[in-house]
C-alpha cells in the first residue's frame, strides 16, 4: 500500500461508525468460480454512504482487492465517493444508479451491500443469482420473511456470505464466549444486554419537501411504501422509521444480543414480551421508541436487553455490554474489553476468582479482521465467521423484540416453523409487504 493510500485511509475513515463508466480490471477470476489464493478479488459496493464506504475501505486495505463499481441512488453522494476511491486507488470505477447494472459485470467476485435495511434482501439476493459473494450489512433483513428468503437464497447457490456483525471477528468477544463456556460462572440464569446513546437526541419534526436534485428517491423506496420526501426518513435516520429499519433493537441490538445468543448456545426463546415507548423524545419526529425493555424466555434462562436514548450511564458503568450473570460471578464485556466480578457470598468472600478488566488487545479493528475473513472464505469456499445463518438467527431475535412491543403483549415462539403460536397478528409482522414492481423473491 503506498503512503498516499495509507494516509487517505487512516485520515478519512479510521472510524467504524442508470449505466455509468464502466472500468473492468484484467485477470480476475469469473466470480462463478471458485478464487484462488493468487487472484484478485474484484468488489462493487451497492449504497456508498455510512457503513457502506467504511466497509469498502476496509476491502481495499487487504492485497489484491480492488473496486470497479459504485452504485447509489444519490448522485451526490456517488460523486463524491466516487473522487475519493478514484484518489485512493488511482483507478475510476464504474457508477450506477441501478444496482442491478452492477450485477452484470462479470468480473466482479462480491459485492458489499451497504443500503438500508429494507433494500437487503433483493439486492443479496439478485447477487447471489448472479454468481457473486455477498458481503452485507446488518441487520440481515427488515423482516423475519426476507429473513428466510436470504437463507434458501444463499444455500441454493453455494454462495458466501457474510454478514456485517464484526465483533464475530474481534478476538476479545471470542475470549469472553471460552470463558462462559468453560462453566467457570456456574448456572447461568440470566443474561443483561444493553445500549445506552447518550450522544443521540432528539429527530425535529420537519415538513415533506420536493426530492433533492440527484436523487432517485422512489428507487430509494423500492419496496417500502409510497411516501413524501423528508429528511428525517432518508440517509442515516433512516434507521427510526419502522418502513425500513427497526430501531436500535435492530441496530446495536444485532451486534450485542448475537453475543448473548453465542455465549449461551441458544438461539430459540420460548417466548418475548417488551415495554417501552418515546420517552425520552416523545413529541420528536422517530416511530421506534427511544426507550425499551424485552425479555426473552428459554425456559432455564432468560435474556434481556435494554436501550435508551439520551443518556450514557450503563450497567456496570458501561454505555454498552453484555452481562453473563452467573451463580458464582458475572462476565461483563463491550468493545473496549472485559472482566469477572466475583460474587460475594454470606461472609462477603468471593465465590470464584475474578478477572480484572482486559483490554481488546492492540490487534486489527474487527471490521478490519471480518473482511479479512470474509476473504479468507471467498478462496476456501468455507462458513464465514458471521454466516448466513448466523445473521438470520440474530436479525429474527431482534424482530421478535420489536414485535412484542408492537402487540403489546406477551409473544409465544415456535423456532422450529418460525411462527408464532396462536397469534394473527404477531404472524403477520413476520411478512415482507413489497410495493410494486418489486415482488418478494420466491426460491
Amino acid at each position: 500500500m503506498n503512503s498516499s493510500r495509507r494516509k487517505f485511509i487512516k485520515n478519512t475513515f479510521i472510524t467504524v461508525s442508470g449505466a455509468g463508466l464502466v472500468t473492468t480490471f484484467p485477470g480476475s477470476s469469473i466470480a462463478s468460480k471458485n478464487i484462488s489464493a493468487n487472484d484478485k478479488i474484484i468488489v462493487g459496493l451497492i449504497g456508498c454512504n455510512g457503513m457502506g464506504f467504511n466497509n469498502l475501505i476496509s476491502f481495499l486495505k487487504k492485497p489484491g482487492v480492488e473496486c470497479a463499481a459504485l452504485c447509489d441512488v444519490d448522485n451526490n453522494v456517488l460523486e463524491k465517493r466516487t473522487s475519493e476511491i478514484t484518489e485512493l486507488t488511482g483507478k475510476k470505477p464504474g457508477i450506477y444508479s441501478d444496482f442491478r447494472k452492477v450485477l452484470e459485470i462479470k468480473d466482479i467476485d462480491a459485492v458489499i451491500i451497504g443500503t438500508p435495511d429494507h433494500w437487503h434482501c433483493l439486492p443479496m439476493v439478485y447477487a447471489c443469482e448472479a454468481g457473486k459473494d455477498v458481503y452485507v450489512e446488518k441487520p440481515l433483513a427488515n423482516t423475519i420473511e426476507e429473513c428466510n428468503i436470504m437463507i434458501k437464497t444463499a444455500d441454493k447457490y453455494k454462495r458466501v456470505v457474510q454478514v456485517g456483525q464484526w465483533q464475530r471477528s474481534d478476538p476479545h468477544w471470542k475470549n469472553v464466549v471460552d470463558f462462559v463456556h468453560s462453566g467457570k460462572l456456574g448456572k447461568i440464569r440470566t443474561v443483561k444486554v444493553w445500549a445506552y446513546i447518550g450522544w443521540k437526541g432528539a429527530v425535529p419534526v420537519l415538513p415533506d419537501e420536493p426530492v433533492p436534485d440527484g436523487v432517485d428517491y422512489d428507487f430509494w423506496l423500492g419496496p417500502a411504501p409510497k411516501r413524501p420526501f423528508n429528511k428525517n426518513r432518508f440517509h442515516f435516520t433512516f434507521r427510526w422509521f419502522w418502513d425500513y429499519a427497526g430501531g436500535l433493537m435492530t441496530d446495536w441490538g444485532v451486534h450485542l444480543l448475537d453475543y448473548a445468543l453465542y455465549g449461551m448456545n441458544q438461539y430459540k426463546p420460548k417466548s418475548v414480551m417488551a415495554s417501552g415507548g418515546k420517552y425520552a423524545f416523545p413529541d420528536d419526529a422517530m416511530e421506534t421508541p427511544d426507550t425499551l425493555q424485552a425479555i426473552y424466555d428459554f425456559g432455564d434462562f432468560g435474556v434481556v436487553w435494554d436501550h435508551t436514548i439520551g443518556i450514557y450511564g450503563g450497567p456496570y458503568g458501561r454505555g454498552h455490554g453484555v452481562a453473563y450473570i452467573g451463580e458464582l460471578g458475572t462476565v461483563v464485556v463491550d468493545r473496549a474489553g472485559w472482566e469477572v466480578i466475583p460474587e460475594l457470598d454470606a461472609n462477603n468472600k468471593s465465590k470464584m476468582e475474578g478477572v480484572p478488566t482486559q483490554g481488546r488487545g492492540n490487534t486489527a479493528s474487527g471490521l478490519d479482521l471480518h473482511v479479512e475473513n470474509f476473504i479468507e472464505c471467498m478462496k476456501t469456499r468455507e462458513k464465514p465467521n458471521t454466516d448466513i445463518l448466523t445473521g438470520a438467527y440474530i436479525a429474527k431475535f431482534a424482530h421478535l423484540g420489536n414485535i412484542a412491543y408492537k402487540t403489546g403483549r406477551k409473544v409465544y415462539w415456535d423456532a422450529d416453523k418460525d411462527t408464532f403460536i396462536n397469534d394473527d397478528k404477531a404472524n403477520e409482522m413476520i411478512k415482507a409487504h413489497y410495493r410494486a414492481p418489486w415482488k418478494i423473491p420466491q426460491i
